[in-house]
């Protein structure tokens, strides 16, 4: 049973913006909230066309479709079985202003990142969400495989040491070629007003950013950056490698594209201590390769013995049958949900509980665009994060 049948007798109840019946991500996030039994999906502004919108909500089942946000914030703040959260799934730029109007509706709110579109923007959504008390997601939806955290876990205690070199790649092969919905202006990915000034920093770049911190406890303090497009023509960015420099004279590196022909999604970390190192990829992503320094090389597997508690909270099916991306998205839902119990019941959260991405990780993944991008105009100069 869910912990919030649990405590409050009931499902909690979320509300989502974007995330249409063609959306990929959108489908991801209804079906990972409602997963683990902790959400309902209860009502909805599936497109910025209001009657597109409400024939949408129709189409994928959502009881209560609106034909805009805010006729949503406004009738749901009055219902007595109104939303608990909001998942804000649209085009970047309008990440602030929907999460900002549904932290003042009183909701909790799933964000989908990069958080916002300028810096100034995310350190007011951060401060807000703290004065509201209100609970706060990012969608890095990766930190939820469970041997992400097992990882996580282990380098906490130390099982691989202080750690000194670390790396994240993240190689996709989608736009190895100038695409249609580019060319024609379709895709709102290629507009800067709408995605933000990087499309590869913004898109990919922050998750293996976030990544690295999220695994190691560490935010790099300098960074030096290769940031431009491989495909001609390309007017947007579709590459980037990047040089991190951390105060403990530990070093790292980011190569992150989606224009590598034949590539496929080639997303995973390598991480290396003093003691020995840890090897993860998204694409094998219940196995983590652990190598000390002075004994063979292993393989943990999800689900099997000996794993950290947090790896076995994220793990809901037997060793040997495979949790994907759906399931890595649905571990941060189930987190943010039991925060949001804890939060409605006045109960001292869970520890791992508070695992999932938060707002303050989002204002770091601006803060590493923006630098990135200092140091991309500078000629790759150091810059500070």
């Amino acid at each position: 049973m869910s912990r919030a049948i649990q405590q409050l007798g009931r499902r909690l109840r979320l509300g989502v913006i974007g995330g249409g019946p063609e959306s990929f991500i959108g489908a991801i996030h209804q079906s990972a909230a409602t997963m683990h039994g902790e959400f309902g999906v209860v009502a909805g502004v599936l497109s910025s066309d209001p009657g597109r919108a409400l024939t949408a909500a129709k189409l994928v089942g959502i009881p209560r479709g609106y034909s805009s946000p805010r006729a949503l914030f406004e009738s749901e703040s009055q219902r007595q079985d109104g939303v608990d959260a909001i998942a804000v799934i649209t085009p970047n730029n309008s990440h602030y202003d929907y999460s900002m109007q549904a932290l003042a509706a009183g909701f909790h709110v799933m964000i989908e990142k990069p958080l916002t579109i300028t810096e100034k923007e995310g350190i007011e959504l951060l401060r807000t969400l703290r004065q509201t008390g209100k609970c706060g997601c990012v969608a890095y939806g990766y930190t939820g495989y469970p041997m992400v955290r097992q990882a996580r876990a282990m380098v906490a205690s130390g099982v691989i040491g202080e750690i000194k070199m670390l790396q994240s790649n993240y190689v996709q092969g989608h736009l190895a070629e100038l695409t249609a919905g580019e060319l024609d202006g379709s895709n709102w990915h290629m507009n800067p007003e709408q995605a933000g000034p990087s499309l590869i920093l913004g898109d990919i770049g922050t998750h293996s950013y976030h990544l690295l911190s999220f695994v190691t406890g560490m935010t790099p303090v300098q960074l030096s950056a290769d940031v431009t497009n491989i495909v001609a023509g390309r007017t947007v960015d579709d590459y980037c490698a990047i040089w991190l420099r951390y105060g403990n004279r530990a070093r790292g590196q980011l190569w992150v594209t989606q224009a590598a022909a034949g590539g496929v999604h080639g997303l995973g970390f390598t991480i290396y201590g003093a003691k020995g190192g840890l090897v993860w990829q998204q694409e094998q992503p219940d196995e983590l390769l652990v190598r000390p320094l002075d004994a063979p090389a292993y393989m943990l597997k999800k689900g099997g013995k000996g794993l950290h508690p947090a790896a076995e909270r994220a793990s809901h099916l037997a060793i040997g049958h495979p949790e994907g991306y759906r399931e890595a998205f649905a571990n941060l839902y189930l987190d943010f949900a039991s925060h949001i119990v804890d939060n409605i019941s006045g109960n001292s959260p869970d520890p791992l509980s508070l695992w999932y991405p938060t707002v303050s990780d989002g204002v770091e993944g601006i803060a590493f665009i923006y630098a990135a991008l200092r140091s991309r105009d500078n000629g790759g100069q150091w810059e500070t994060i």
